[in-house]
Parts: C-alpha cells; structure tokens; sequence
C-alpha cells in the first residue's frame, strides 16, 4: 500500500520513519534500504516499509507473515491491502504529520524566544 504525502518535510524520512516505531532493516542481499516493525516477539509476523520517493515523500507498506520458505527466494506471504494493512498506513500517515508540526511548532517557539545578551538582561528583544 503506497501512503502518499505530497510535500517535502522539514525532517528526513529516515528519522520521520524512527519516530514511528519503525527500525531499519540490514539485508545485505536487498537492493533497497526497508524498515520493520514487528507485531509480536519474533522476527515475523511484521510491517515492512519502503521509501520510494523523498521529495515528495512516497511510502510502500506491506505486511511480511512469515519467511521466504524457498532458498533463493525472496516471496514471501505478504499482505498488501487489509485493513490492518490500511488502519497501519493511516497510524503512519497521522504519526508523520503530527512530528512534522511538532517540528514547525518547537522551531517558531525557538526562533521567538531568540534573543541577544540585553534581553536576557532586561526581558527585551532587541
């Protein structure tokens, strides 16, 4: 399922996608870097997540059941469009969003409370 924001974020995808709960995944034999979070305490079954597009930004989020159970192979029983599926890409979706303002609001906040040497001193901007 492709989560589609259309619009460059102040934050990379790399750390949007951490504050979601989300770790990278190292698979030196994936093209592409991936992130998972898992469902239970092991490896499998797990949420797998794709960047495809930064600017703007593009996700592709699947659901890994189990293993690939063939040697050499990488198809696995993936789920792509369950509700899970689609309840998982709006939890994302709202999550981003929401550390995005967040964002905004902590580097307003920053940018008013700026202030030279005389205002620390007199409780004035200069």
């Amino acid at each position: 399922m492709k989560i589609n924001f259309n619009k460059k974020f102040n934050q990379g995808a790399d750390f949007l996608i951490r504050r979601c709960g989300y770790g990278l995944v190292r698979d030196p034999r994936a093209s592409e870097i991936s992130y998972a979070r898992r469902l239970g305490g092991g490896i499998y079954p797990r949420f797998h997540l794709y960047i495809n597009s930064e600017n703007p930004l593009i996700l592709n989020l699947h659901l890994d059941q189990k293993q690939a159970s063939y040697e050499g192979c990488t198809a696995h029983s993936g789920d792509y469009d369950s509700d899970l599926i689609k309840q998982e890409a709006q939890n994302i979706y709202n999550a981003i969003l929401r550390e995005e303002q967040a964002s905004f609001a902590n580097a307003t906040e920053a940018e008013e409370n700026m202030g030279g040497f005389w205002s620390k001193i007199f409780g004035k901007k200069d």
